[in-house]
């Protein structure tokens, strides 16, 4: 009897999982390994293609300066926005998430058409600059650089920022830092002493994830600046679009994107890891 309710159990959890395994299956693992082996078609010749390629190393370069500027903004600003929140009630927390969540179900062609109507050449915030005599061309022109895109990047990866770390924020004990300062530390010292090494682990997985969206991300880019300026996603849409049909070397690609925010999220994840093996048990 307890044979037949283990298999009846076992099958029940197999049928729980089926839908789920099949997405999986049909669209992300086939997907990939047709990706993968149409780039290591030719005995992989299409990754000497690109890995040769000066265009393709100066493409890295920009996905890597927007894989660095644009978590770095929105890891101080979504900690900055995540402990002022962490302070309110729960009620004003809840109504303030909302907005703060809000450009997440935003499309990434309507953030772009928003940065250029806000910081293009004739943008209201370019124009109101102009008048106390700041260049619009020059203003304008960062935003069309990988800095100008991490900038533009960091609309939708702030609230990210905020959603994972304002739960550790919220579960803080104030104590600790009340306890600090009532022996004479400084306020700035005593966050940085106590409530930082807490956090960390929350911190750099935060900083992985909105890194890995950011060398990732493709619509902002595209509507943005168009192929103006040379980062990986748009590197790879020119290979696949109507004036480049090298798919051997757009799977390369994409398999080196792929490899290189898988890099990059199991570098967060095996920080934690580490970090959570060191913490003594009490």
């Amino acid at each position: 009897m307890e044979n037949k309710r283990n298999t009846s159990d076992r099958w029940r959890l197999l049928l729980m999982a089926a839908p789920g395994s099949l997405v999986i299956l049909f669209f992300f693992v086939i997907p990939l390994a047709m990706v993968t082996g149409e780039g290591f078609a030719n005995g992989g010749s299409a990754f000497q293609k690109v890995l040769t390629d000066p265009i393709f190393w100066k493409g890295l370069g920009g996905s890597l300066v927007i894989g660095l500027t644009a978590p770095t903004f929105s890891l101080l600003v979504g900690f900055g926005v995540a402990l002022h929140l962490s302070t309110l009630s729960e009620r004003m927390r809840t109504s303030l998430q909302f907005w703060i969540s809000l450009p997440l179900t935003f499309s990434g062609l309507i953030v772009a058409y928003g940065f250029i109507l806000a910081y293009g050449r004739s943008g209201f915030v370019t124009l109101g600059l102009a008048e106390v005599g700041v260049d619009p061309s020059r203003f304008s022109g960062f935003l069309y650089s990988p800095v100008g895109l991490a900038f533009a990047y960091s609309y939708y990866l702030i609230p990210r920022v905020v959603l994972i770390l304002l739960p550790v924020l919220v579960n803080f004990d104030r104590a600790q830092i009340r306890a600090a300062q009532s022996l004479g530390s400084h306020p700035a010292r005593a966050v940085i002493d106590i409530l930082i090494p807490q956090i960390m682990p929350s911190a750099v997985n935060a900083f992985c994830l909105v890194s890995a969206v950011a060398i990732g991300a493709y619509g902002t880019a595209l509507a943005l600046v168009g192929t103006q300026v040379n980062i990986l996603p748009l590197l790879l849409y020119s290979r696949i679009s109507d004036t480049g049909t090298d798919f051997p070397s757009a799977a390369a690609l994409s398999v080196i994107l792929l490899t290189l925010c898988t890099l990059i999220l199991a570098a967060g994840e095996l920080f934690t890891l580490r970090r959570d093996r060191n913490v003594p048990v009490a």
